[in-house]
């Protein structure tokens, strides 16, 4: 993608195969980086479903506060289903943001909320897991983004 940089925030991640996917979709999705707060996953570490090993090329960082770790220029946004929030098909992602995801089993703290420019949400019936979240938000933001794909060069050699 052009100018556009984007890393991810996890409060609180519930397990490694979670934390994995994510590496993997951003991996997939060419972002920059991704934190993590809490210490449950620091219990199993083992990246269960990055069959890709993207940790091996992109930082996956435990930190204390998601707040402190806000990357220079980005605009900090939480993922959360809640009242107030903008839904994704209307949605315009900044060139630079920091997309923040609650566990799986719970929802981001209010103090995250509260330092977040923006919140958004995934129009559904009900809560998506998070792997499945931070893929849909990042192939959002690929779609509605300068480039369509990552693979164009790859593909026009094929021909």
């Amino acid at each position: 993608m052009s100018k556009s940089y984007a890393c991810i925030g996890l409060q609180n991640p519930k397990s490694p195969e979670n934390v994995g996917s994510v590496m993997r979709a951003a991996g997939c999705y060419g972002v920059n980086s991704v934190f993590y707060t809490g210490r449950r996953y620091d219990v199993a570490k083992p990246f269960y479903t990055d069959t890709q090993n993207a940790y091996q090329k992109l930082p996956l960082i435990g930190v204390e506060d998601l707040a402190s770790v806000v990357p220079l220029g980005c605009v900090p946004i939480a993922v959360e289903l809640v009242a107030g929030a903008k839904p994704l098909p209307s949605y315009k992602h900044p060139p630079r943001a920091f997309y923040i995801f609650g566990p799986e089993d719970g929802s981001l703290s209010k103090a995250v909320t509260d330092f977040c420019s923006e919140t958004i949400y995934v129009p559904t019936d009900g809560c998506m897991n998070l792997a499945a979240t931070v893929n849909v938000i990042l192939y959002d933001r690929l779609a509605k983004g300068d480039d369509f794909s990552y693979h164009h060069a790859a593909l026009k050699h094929q021909s």
